[in-house]
């Protein structure tokens, strides 16, 4: 009787580890799924404001569409890196930017939140509280962190998708205009869909100060939509991704070196009236690996 019971529970083991790797499996998928080239539509609409000022101005309106190359840079096991790279200007003359970057991590247990004024919070995550989570890491233009949050995604009734809801910095459309609140408080829902994959936001813009509770200034609402073209519409990007891989591998070292000190994490908006994305980006600039660490390190309090 014993031999049975434990045939039934090793039995019941196996199949836990194989529908648990199946689902891994699927995740894996869908997450390199946006990689490709796209015909992007960027769209942000604020849709409540709670302002008691009556001189309040809403954001306008965005809507702008775009090409992009979604770059795999790392596959392995438990880590998915992939790099956007926008392309713009004329099709006889394209003009490459190096766009925000997502890190998938599975079972991440390190993790980075936004506090406010350029400053992430470090925590250590139990490991049973992000069992079969992904952690997405978001990246600036020169790699420094933006936001990151994990999550369990989802494939049922034909769909796959990830939520998760997490504190970030003013994006770039916001931080030139507005000065009135300080933190973004995203819900950011990726879905694959039949022609790509959806990037859906539900935005609350916070002002947050030391000492007193968060006030919600108004709530936006985001669509960006991914539409699969053919790859070759991305060879541009796909050149400039050869051509500079190597110098960008060298800034995530850098940058990994950083974020390995599990530690709370301030970094300067600009050093010698520059932003960081001023040096890294210029041609002029070194792409020495002492030099690309004596940079970020400039920036890094």
């Amino acid at each position: 009787m014993k031999q049975v019971t434990l045939l039934a529970v090793l039995a019941l083991v196996l199949m836990s580890n194989s529908h648990a790797q199946n689902k891994k499996n699927q995740d894996q998928k869908a997450i390199k799924s946006m990689c490709g080239c796209y015909d992007v539509s960027f769209n942000f609409a604020e849709t409540f404001q709670y302002s008691n000022d009556s001189n309040y101005k809403a954001s306008p309106v965005k809507h702008e569409k775009g090409l992009e190359w979604v770059q795999l840079v790392e596959d392995s096991d438990n880590k998915i890196v992939m790099q956007h790279l926008l392309i713009v200007g004329k099709p006889d003359s394209p003009y490459i930017v190096k766009h925000w970057r997502q890190d998938w991590v599975f079972e991440n247990t390190d993790l980075y939140t936004y506090d406010v004024d350029n400053t992430w919070n470090y925590s250590s995550l139990p490991k049973e509280s992000v069992k079969g989570q992904w952690t997405q890491k978001v990246f600036q233009v020169d790699d420094s962190p933006r936001y990151e949050g994990t999550a369990t995604w989802i494939h049922a009734d034909g769909k796959s998708y990830w939520e998760n809801t997490t504190d970030a910095p003013l994006p770039r459309r916001e931080h030139t205009i507005r000065k009135d609140y300080n933190v973004i408080e995203r819900t950011n829902k990726h879905a694959i869909v039949k022609e790509g994959w959806i990037h859906d936001q539900d935005n609350k813009k916070v002002v947050r100060k030391e000492g007193e509770k968060d006030v919600v200034l108004a709530e936006e609402k985001g669509f960006d939509t991914y539409t699969k073209v053919e790859d070759s519409y991305c060879k541009a990007a796909q050149d400039w991704w050869k051509k500079n891989q190597s110098s960008w591998a060298k800034v995530r070292d850098k940058w990994d070196t950083v974020f390995n000190r599990k530690r709370d994490l301030s970094i300067e908006t600009s050093v010698e009236g520059k932003q960081l994305y001023d040096y890294l980006l210029s041609e002029d600039f070194s792409n020495k690996e002492e030099d690309i660490n004596k940079m970020i390190d400039a920036f890094v309090k």
